[in-house]
């Protein structure tokens, strides 16, 4: 008897082994597209990855994760010195701090199936500092999709924030900031 509990539990394992699997994020197919809004105007572009992973279970996404570089911030709504500038600024220790915090993190920590795909709750590591976001994730094919918002303030990104100085008028920077994540595996 003992033999055959032994035995179906090693089936169950091996089995349960088949059924998940864990797909690399192709760095140079995936794209990160940043939009950070003020009450005059916004700015976007780009950040690059540095790896990452989505594992999935009967084809359903069950968890995963992955890294930002922060030092390929790239500011694509702007040209010559405009370009420049913005670029170090968010850079600097006013925003991002990359020479002290040169990666940014996600990990899946739950996923819920919905009717247009999944609800993801992540958490975000960004300038040492770790908080869940909860965002909508569609998977079709080989590709992973999300739009996400994220909080700044929570993660002491303060430069123009409302939230932590006063009289900043038109000068100020909304705390939340858009990321499109396009994940290709």
């Amino acid at each position: 008897m003992k033999s055959l509990q032994f035995n179906l539990l090693v089936w169950l394992f091996a089995a349960s082994i088949a059924f998940a699997q864990s797909y690399p994020i192709s760095i140079s197919n995936s794209t990160i597209e940043w939009k950070g809004y003020k009450l005059t105007s916004d700015h976007y572009g780009t950040i690059k990855l540095l790896g990452g992973d989505l594992a999935f279970e009967d084809d359903q996404l069950t968890g995963g994760s992955f890294s930002v570089d922060m030092t390929s911030i790239v500011v694509t709504d702007l040209t010559g010195g405009s370009k420049k500038n913005l670029e170090k600024h968010l850079k600097s220790g006013d925003f991002f701090d990359v020479e002290q915090f040169p990666e940014a993190t996600m990990v899946i920590t739950a996923v819920e199936k919905t009717d247009d795909g999944y609800s993801v709750t992540g958490d975000f590591t960004i300038k040492g500092q770790t908080h869940p976001v909860t965002f909508p994730m569609t998977v079709k094919d080989n590709s992973a999709k999300a739009d996400v918002k994220i909080d700044r303030s929570k993660y002491n990104v303060r430069y123009g924030s409302n939230s932590f100085f006063d009289n900043l008028g038109n000068k100020a920077i909304y705390d939340e900031f858009d990321l499109s994540v396009t994940l290709n595996f």
